[in-house]
């Protein structure tokens, strides 16, 4: 069952991801990510990935761009910070219920760094599963968190943030493949969990 929520949060990501691409218009592909080095306890570098990057001087789309300048400025100032330079970077997830405190804390690691390079760092969450206060730690470390919902404002909702912001229907695209998308998983978890 791990795996196959794991398979789904990659899923996610993909999705996301090439939506920040074709809606950027970016003519190298690769800005669509984000990475920085880190050392680890033994000296050693360590190279993390954050799932997808809103690099505002690579966009092409005059129109994204402008609305993706605004949105950052608005996002910064509900978490009481100056607006980055560069743009904005997105941890994806597809539900995020885990108290590891492991976890969130590399979390509050990445949102330092973002910071740290110019961008505001956002987690952008598929569904609604993410605890009230985890959302609260996160904006309080000034991290910005969107979901999954159809209801609110682009600072809140993942689905109101793609189609106010980049210009696509996130919404209308689970509404079009969601008997593909409940066919696919179903099977997966036949098969997983027959006694063969």
């Amino acid at each position: 069952m791990t795996s196959v929520y794991r398979q789904i949060g990659k899923g996610c990501e993909n999705l996301f991801r090439q939506i920040i691409r074709d809606r950027a218009q970016y003519a190298d592909p690769s800005y669509a990510l984000w990475s920085y080095t880190t050392q680890t306890k033994n000296n050693k570098n360590k190279t993390l990935w954050l799932d997808a990057r809103l690099e505002l001087r690579a966009m092409q789309n005059v129109e994204v761009k402008e609305r993706a300048v605004q949105w950052i400025a608005e996002y910064s100032a509900l978490l009481g910070v100056p607006a980055p330079m560069n743009g904005a970077v997105f941890e994806v997830r597809q539900g995020y219920k885990s108290k590891d405190s492991k976890r969130q804390n590399a979390d509050i690691d990445n949102i330092a760094v973002a910071w740290a390079n110019g961008y505001l760092p956002v987690f952008a969450i598929f569904s609604s599963q993410i605890d009230a206060d985890l959302v609260l730690r996160y904006r309080n470390s000034r991290g910005g968190v969107i979901v999954g919902t159809r209801s609110g404002n682009s600072q809140n909702s993942l689905f109101v943030f793609c189609q106010e912001v980049l210009g696509y229907d996130l919404a209308e695209f689970f509404d079009r493949h969601c008997e593909f998308i409940r066919s696919e998983v179903y099977a997966t978890l036949e098969i997983l969990l027959s006694a063969q």
